[in-house]
């Protein structure tokens, strides 16, 4: 999850972070999805048992048409709404999914899965691996966004629901919202890919790739085998956030909560401490991170963004990926976000306009960057709040 989180404390006290690592929760339900053998990867790698974990709100109708799919960021997980287990705080899109919002669970059955390779109880490499009973670490065959998608759609035969009316996600959880599109158009009835891309650019792969050495590079990693060893690569992921984190603010939301404000107001130390007060923010996200995530994850979720290329099956051609599709798309972006500019969704518009498809966009101003879609920006809820008025009412469930 890219979660700017402004008005989070700029210091954070160290004791007790232990006890709040990932693998100390149960997370449930967690759903082993066997009945369709191993889970055929882009690798040409077959994963089995799958399993998945999962949280759903709201619920399922009688014909089951109401289900919404999010699909998470990079480093979200399936607690869309209500209290997370891990931090005790709301859910990371908690102003959006929940009853009279716009993701009314009222309305609608909203599900949001753990992706394959997460860390809070989806199959991934923390996970055991039944051959040796050791955690799976490097030994956990690399996925893709198209794999993520395809341990969803098992997900989703599981209970039962042969159509989406949404699915949705910001950032990696557009991608695959994207391919969700692509890969079962019949499976879709709307899609709202946001703050997204069809495909990873250099300037990304770049900012992950510095992420991930951070990790690596951490003498705690130990060549991936930490969980076995008893250690945690903290100092490394800690980076690998901070870094990251910059490019989820725009300079305006960073000059608006800090300038260059100094920590407490005090005068300059002419030393290396956090005197600033974004230094201490970045400080904070960090070290508040390691808390929820595993390093190996992070490793294995960038590096499926870096794969993402929609149109890579179709000879490059991104809008053969939407051939005559029936789905309903709605495409947001942001006008300050850097990461994910809007020439990257204008892309994705053009190519489903090239198929005559049901398509709207729309490019909402905001300074608060790419971290849009997880704040409060009224004119977003706005837009999401008309589209799915309207999508619900030609599926027939207003």
């Amino acid at each position: 999850m890219e979660s700017s989180d402004l008005m989070a404390p700029v210091d954070k006290p160290m004791a007790d972070r232990e006890a709040h690592a990932p693998d100390a929760f149960n997370h449930q339900p967690k759903i082993v999805l066997d009945g369709e053998g191993p889970l055929l990867l882009d690798s040409g790698v077959s994963l089995a048992p799958l399993t998945i974990t999962y949280q759903a709100y709201g619920e399922l109708n009688a014909h089951k048409s109401n289900a919404i799919l999010v699909c998470h960021a990079l480093t979200g997980d399936q607690y869309v709404g209500g209290v997370h287990p891990v931090t005790g705080r709301p859910g990371w899109w908690d102003n959006v999914v929940g009853p009279g919002r716009p993701l009314d669970t009222d309305r609608y059955f909203v599900l949001c899965a753990n992706v394959l390779g997460g860390c809070m109880g989806s199959l991934g490499p923390q996970e055991g691996d039944p051959k040796t009973g050791k955690p799976y670490a490097l030994s956990f065959p690399v996925v893709t966004i198209g794999d993520m998608v395809r341990a969803q759609a098992r997900l989703l035969d599981h209970l039962g629901v042969e159509q989406l009316f949404c699915v949705i996600g910001g950032s990696m959880g557009g991608m695959q919202a994207l391919e969700w599109a692509s890969r079962y158009p019949e499976r879709v009835f709307s899609a709202v890919p946001i703050a997204a891309a069809a495909r990873h650019t250099a300037q990304n792969i770049a900012f992950h790739e510095v992420g991930r050495q951070a990790i690596m590079s951490d003498p705690d990693w130990c060549g991936g085998d930490y969980l076995s060893q008893g250690k945690r690569p903290r100092q490394g992921l800690a980076v690998a956030r901070m870094a990251a984190h910059i490019t989820y603010l725009s300079d305006l939301a960073f000059h608006r909560k800090f300038g260059r404000l100094l920590q407490d107001s005090r005068e300059i130390t002419y030393g290396f401490d956090a005197e600033f007060q974004v230094e201490s923010y970045l400080r904070h996200q960090g070290s508040a991170f390691v808390d929820r995530f595993d390093a190996n994850s992070y490793l294995y979720i960038t590096r499926a963004m870096d794969y993402f290329d929609l149109a890579a099956e179709h000879d490059g051609v991104l809008s053969k990926s939407f051939h005559d599709t029936p789905v309903r798309f709605c495409v947001i972006a942001f006008t300050s976000d850097w990461l994910f500019p809007t020439t990257e969704s204008q892309s994705v518009v053009r190519a489903l306009n090239a198929n005559a498809a049901n398509v709207s966009f729309c490019e909402i101003e905001t300074d608060k960057g790419h971290d849009s879609f997880l704040l409060d920006e009224p004119e977003f809820f706005d837009v999401l709040n008309g589209f799915l008025r309207g999508a619900a009412k030609h599926r027939g469930l207003i």
